[in-house]
């Protein structure tokens, strides 16, 4: 049967990639989250153990009767059900002849001679399955065989979404009950699901994840309503001239923009599966570049590997003539879940973005709150597994900014942010759409100034910066940056993480919590840096500056915390450009805090320390 996105075109190219990385018949277990037709798991089912699932009960019926088809031997039924019904010249005026055949509608799916026969089949299906004649299996090889045979005779244009208005010759031929065409070799365990991937992921354990969401906007469940009317066997109430069954349970949101983005982070964060292989297509809401942020986040240093295959896809009279069709095949191995980390989609001075792996292997174990006092971007605090975590920055903007990710729905979000740049008409380096945004922005009360129409500004601003006047007004100019596919993915992961972890929100000043800190606390302090000079320290955008007095304020600080055997950890520059806070180090070592200097990698050019008074 022809099936949109149908994967019987690259199967080898899985098979080839899973056999390049040493995958093929390990005793390993594969999970396919969206098996459509089945044409996967079908090829891989004597190389793995296989667990299937889709949101369609058609299609797991379908794939479950192709990988079980060379052990149904039908030995309680006694015949072969393929000659019986076939030799059989009965029929039956049932849920087809009524509702999809001219028989009993002005439908014109099957002719009504075809439709009725396709009742008496189904009918006689159930009887055996009732009587108990048949197993679960064979029970859904004869739908899956039901299904196809069905295929040949449809008057459609490959499609169950509508009829076509004049019959097709083929149409016009009396149905045969035909096998369904599967590998011809047994499988090896089998499980099976039901249900949306996003709500099972964490719970189905596998070696390997194998990928092939809807692409577009077609919704599969629209398409192909007659096949799970067909299935489930439950006489819908139909609607509309296409008699389709109720599609709001089959709507998938992978077949939105954005929520697919969404979801495709929720699944490759959450999943158990070591190694992952993705399909895409060119025609996706996904762009490549979005996909391989995503897949890198989470996959081994390394592993990442994507193969661009052309081959000839499904068409209709819609889609001929149009560019060729290209899909791609992704792989990572994953990376375990201490080394995977998420990135603020702020572009923070003083970001611990790059080394966050380094600071991570100095943090304590079972932390119980993590205190993120100038909390900035939140790369450290976002990354911390501890059972609460408090941010803090003294400027409410970037508090604000920061807690808008996690108050606000992310797709609510993106389209906030998409409204806001098509009303401005935002583009790259251009000041005249730039400044009137901006200027819009200042115009507001403080109170009506909203952080997400904060972030698209910044989003277009030089180097995505946060600057702000004496005025608290945002002066940062305009930039060559804009949203693009590597800020949207650092959304994405951000804004999932945020929501997930118990964290409250704050904008005081530091020495506000010294009597909040508790003894199963560690605090995190990230403070301007008095050897640099960045907006937020200099003193003159409306916050407060950093000096010296203020870093000896500091230095009292960490030392009442010390005194309270309260884990500690500061993040500092001691020397930079040739210059040295003597103040600094003297601190350090008359209290004989533990050193670290963090390794310059992945960009960073800066001579970052680590003070700790714990080993």
């Amino acid at each position: 049967m022809r099936f949109i996105g149908n994967k019987e075109p690259i199967v080898n190219e899985i098979k080839d990639l899973l056999k390049e990385e040493g995958l093929l018949n390990k005793k390993l277990k594969l999970f396919d989250a969206f098996c459509g037709t089945g044409a996967v798991a079908d090829s891989l089912k004597d190389s793995f153990d296989l667990v299937i699932n889709d949101l369609l009960s058609w299609c797991v019926i379908y794939t479950r009767g192709r990988i079980t088809a060379e052990t149904c031997e039908f030995k309680k039924l006694g015949f072969d059900p393929f000659e019986f019904l076939n030799s059989s010249k009965q029929s039956k005026k049932g849920v087809f002849y009524k509702t999809y055949s001219p028989g009993g509608s002005k439908r014109m799916y099957f002719s009504s001679e075809n439709a009725s026969r396709i009742d008496y089949f189904r009918d006689s299906i159930e009887k055996w399955k009732q009587g108990h004649l048949i197993n679960e299996d064979e029970h859904s090889y004869l739908l899956a065989s039901l299904i196809e045979s069905i295929s040949f005779v449809s008057n459609t244009a490959g499609v169950y979404g509508a009829f076509l208005k004049h019959w097709d010759p083929r149409s016009k031929k009396p149905i045969t009950f035909q096998r369904v065409v599967s590998k011809n070799t047994k499988h090896l365990k089998l499980k099976s699901y039901n249900d949306k991937i996003e709500k099972i992921i964490g719970e189905v354990d596998c070696d390997v994840l194998y990928l092939d969401p809807p692409y577009t906007q077609n919704q599969y469940g629209t398409q192909y309503h007659l096949l799970e009317t067909l299935v489930l066997n439950d006489n819908p109430s139909v609607s509309s001239i296409t008699g389709s069954r109720p599609t709001t349970p089959m709507r998938s949101d992978w077949s939105k923009m954005y929520k697919a983005h969404i979801l495709f982070d929720q699944i490759i964060g959450k999943t158990k599966a070591k190694y992952i292989i993705f399909s895409y297509s060119t025609d996706g809401f996904m762009s490549k570049s979005f996909i391989e942020a995503s897949l890198k986040r989470y996959g081994k240093d390394g592993t990442y590997k994507c193969k661009k295959i052309s081959y000839n896809k499904y068409t209709n009279f819609k889609s001929r003539g149009k560019r060729e069709h290209f899909e791609y095949l992704f792989f990572i191995e994953r990376k375990d879940a201490s080394e995977i980390h998420y990135e603020s989609p702020l572009n923070y001075i003083g970001s611990k973005a790059q080394i966050i792996q380094e600071i991570k292997k100095y943090l304590p174990k079972n932390i119980g709150t993590f205190f993120d006092i100038f909390g900035g971007g939140f790369n450290v605090g976002i990354n911390s597994n501890a059972n609460k975590i408090i941010y803090n920055d003294i400027n409410h903007f970037v508090k604000d900014l920061v807690e808008s990710f996690r108050i606000h729905d992310t797709y609510q979000y993106l389209l906030y942010v998409k409204k806001i740049i098509k009303k401005y008409g935002l583009k790259m380096e251009d000041a005249t759409s730039y400044l009137k945004a901006r200027n819009h922005y200042n115009s507001l009360p403080f109170e009506k100034r909203d952080p997400r129409f904060l972030y698209t500004i910044i989003l277009y601003g030089f180097n995505q910066q946060i600057r702000f006047n004496g005025n608290h007004d945002f002066n940062n100019p305009v930039g060559m940056r804009w949203f693009n596919d590597k800020v949207l993915e650092k959304k994405m992961s951000f804004a999932r993480v945020i929501k997930e972890k118990n964290i409250s929100f704050s904008s005081f000043e530091y020495s506000h919590f010294l009597d909040k800190i508790k003894k199963d606390s560690f605090v995190y302090m990230d403070p301007p840096y008095r050897l640099t000079t960045g907006s937020y320290n200099d003193g003159k955008r409306g916050f407060n500056g950093w000096g010296l007095t203020d870093e000896i304020n500091l230095f009292t600080f960490a030392d009442s915390l010390n005194k309270k055997s309260i884990p500690f950890m500061i993040s500092y520059i001691v020397e930079h450009n040739g210059k040295t806070n003597t103040e600094f180090k003297n601190w350090v070592k008359l209290n004989n805090y533990r050193l670290v200097n963090i390794d310059k990698k992945n960009g960073n050019q800066r001579d970052e320390v680590l003070i700790m008074n714990y080993d």
